[in-house]
């Protein structure tokens, strides 16, 4: 028999698993995607090597043009180019005097799009940029890293400190102590003691809050605050400095100060061009709304920004975690579980706007220096190798339910060692009679 993992959707209160007759089970008994590899089950199939599954992609896949790449730069200008001219055309940054008439209703829908839309299309410039950090956008790196730096340094991406760090994760993908982003917390951490009962934090909080605002709380603590909180080494990060030492009570990684414990001496230089680069920026948004004042600023800028950076967090999110892909720690984790653990997903029409980058990202998570424009065909190899397999994770859910589900589900792990399985907070008792709050 196949055992699927526990989930919140198949571990009862004691924690005993449901077994499954079928060879490679997909759908939880609650209609939910789960993950078909399980490696805690004897009959797991072996994994390939990185060789192997390099072996079934067309070589055309790995060819990168400069032509291509600086196309995609052009179409996504043009795109920004023109909802910011809709925009100019049609709305007003002046507050209408009436907030409670038509006007005004129409004035803050208006501007909401807007940000909506332009965070949207300047997400696809994060892509390109993230691209460029990979070596994916074209065959010179210098040319990517001046490419890089333009765009992500003008979303307020710091792109050599992030390029640093973000190929760090693609090396310890779900990997407990040394992976970086999205890294799970464990019990403690939650306010959870050994027995599962709640003494403090998120524990508590949850409890306070019930089911539903909590996972509420769960998606604007990510998609709002996240990344800020990231890059100043507040949230998310991993356990281990550079050196590979553990970190210490009150250690902060930023991705700002060239001399923080994310970052090898090797690479200091850069991370200060980074931090240059991101003082200058904040310095021309600061003189800019001296000129033209804060409310045009934040309405033509920061207002996207925010969906921006939502976007990019959303991607890096959803594309890892789901409690029914393992986490390992150093003891169990290779470079192939880790890639393999990558989840593939439906974005619909953001497919477009966003390079398919949450679409074919195990593609991208097995090789970075794939160009993101031949990842579909790519994908469409790895899948006929893996499915079979039982080793590819494609959940067809829509990301907003996935965003949903993932946010009720994925709270904590037990520990940082052996194979771990995300647990979620509404399996664990109350500490007072009552019910929770759905």
């Amino acid at each position: 028999q196949f055992i699927i993992p526990p989930t919140s959707a198949t571990m009862g209160k004691g924690g005993e698993s449901t077994p499954v007759t079928n060879a490679i089970q997909t759908t939880s008994k609650d209609g939910h995607w789960v993950s078909p590899y399980n490696p805690l089950d004897p009959k797991a199939p072996q994994l390939p090597t990185k060789g192997e599954i390099k072996a079934v992609i067309p070589k055309e896949c790995f060819e990168r043009s400069y032509f291509h790449s600086m196309y995609f730069v052009a179409r996504d200008t043009v795109l920004a180019v023109g909802c910011a001219y809709a925009a100019y055309q049609t709305l007003s940054t002046d507050v209408p005097a009436n907030l409670l008439s038509l006007d005004a209703l129409t004035w803050f829908v208006g501007w909401n799009v807007y940000a909506f839309w332009m965070g949207c299309i300047l997400t696809g410039h994060w892509v390109l940029a993230h691209e460029c950090g990979h070596g994916a956008f074209s065959p010179n790196q210098t040319f990517n890293d001046i490419w890089g730096f333009v765009m992500h340094q003008a979303l307020l991406v710091p792109y050599f400190a992030w390029q640093y760090t973000h190929a760090k994760h693609h090396r310890r993908t779900n990997n407990t102590m040394d992976g970086e982003s999205h890294v799970p917390n464990i019990r403690s951490e939650m306010g959870l003691c050994a027995k599962d009962e709640r003494h403090s934090g998120y524990a508590i909080i949850h409890e306070a809050m019930g089911d539903g605002p909590f996972a509420a709380f769960q998606i604007f603590a990510h998609l709002v605050i996240g990344w800020p909180l990231y890059l100043m080494g507040l949230a998310s990060t991993g356990r281990l400095g550079s050196d590979g030492k553990p970190l210490k009570d009150g250690d902060i990684i930023d991705h700002y100060r060239p001399w923080s414990k994310m970052f090898p001496k090797k690479v200091q230089v850069k991370i200060a061009m980074s931090t240059v680069g991101i003082i200058a920026a904040w310095f021309a948004i600061y003189k800019a709304a001296q000129e033209y004042g804060a409310l045009p600023v934040t309405l033509w800028y920061i207002g996207p920004l925010l969906w921006n950076q939502a976007w990019l967090v959303l991607y890096t999110w959803l594309q890892h975690n789901d409690a029914s892909v393992p986490q390992y720690g150093p003891d169990e984790w290779t470079w192939v579980k880790g890639a393999l653990s990558t989840i593939d997903r439906p974005y619909g029409i953001f497919d477009f706007f966003h390079h398919k980058i949450g679409s074919t990202h195990v593609a991208h998570h097995l090789f970075h220096e794939m160009p993101f424009y031949k990842a579909d065909v790519a994908t469409a190899a790895i899948r006929a190798f893996l499915e079979p397999k039982g080793l590819y994770n494609y959940d067809p859910q829509p990301w907003y339910l996935a965003m949903w589900k993932v946010a009720k589900t994925c709270h904590y792990i037990d520990g940082l060692d052996g194979i771990q399985y995300y647990k979620s907070l509404e399996d664990v008792p109350l500490r007072k009679d009552g019910k929770k709050v759905d």
